[in-house]
Parts: C-alpha cells; sequence; structure tokens
C-alpha cells in the first residue's frame, strides 16, 4: 500500500500542484484548505507524512506542527513545510514547532517526490 499524504495549502492551485506532483510519484493524498481543517482530518485518519505552508488563514503551517505534535500518533510523523518563507526565523520557528524539514516555492516535482521518500524511509 502506498503512503498517505496530508497536503495544506490555502491556495487551490498550490495543493493540486503539490497532489498532482505526490500521486504521480506514487503517493495517495488527501488535501485540506487550512491548518484547522488539517487538525479535523488528522484526528480521524493517520498520515505517514505531512506537507504544510506557512501563511493561511484560521490557523498557519507552525501552529498546525505545533498541534499536530502533541498528537501522540504524530509525535514522529513526518511534518515538511513548503512555503514561499525562505527567512531564517520562520525556519527556525518551524523547527522549534517540531518540522522535520522545509522546501521553498516554487518547488521542483521531482525533489519534492524525493524529499517525501527520504523522510518516510
Amino acid at each position: 500500500m502506498s503512503a498517505q499524504l496530508l497536503i495544506v495549502d490555502d491556495s487551490t492551485s498550490m495543493r493540486q500542484m503539490v497532489a498532482f506532483a505526490l500521486t504521480s510519484g506514487g503517493f495517495q493524498v488527501r488535501e485540506a484548505e487550512d491548518g484547522q481543517a488539517a487538525l479535523e482530518i488528522a484526528r480521524t485518519q493517520r498520515f505517514d507524512a505531512v506537507v504544510t505552508d506557512v501563511n493561511m488563514p484560521r490557523m498557519d503551517g507552525i501552529s498546525l506542527i505545533r498541534e499536530l505534535r502533541q498528537l501522540p500518533a504524530y509525535k514522529f510523523t513526518p511534518l515538511l513545510m513548503l512555503t514561499t518563507e525562505s527567512g531564517g526565523d520562520k525556519k527556525l520557528e518551524g523547527k522549534a514547532a517540531g518540522a522535520t524539514g522545509w522546501l521553498v516555492k516554487p518547488f521542483d516535482p521531482e525533489q519534492l517526490v524525493a524529499t517525501v521518500r527520504k523522510v518516510i524511509g
């Protein structure tokens, strides 16, 4: 069975691009439009990895990562940030919240798939 991924981004087109890249890479993908929706989904379904944007309404990506790390099922799950934010401050904040890694938009689909494969192991 292929790995289950949760993609979180408030941009529909970005979610579609990420989902397309990852499904083409052989993953099963579920989408959420913001951190709040993602958290509700993650409470009822287990994912092998989460790829989240940082800047979103209702709940941003860093808060989402912090919340997910509180759930026993997500203590060790790879949580990747995919964002236009390349500043060191945000990276540190993401790391402190429990982010596994950081990818900058615009992303390279092959690199995204390779990174997800690597963190899932």
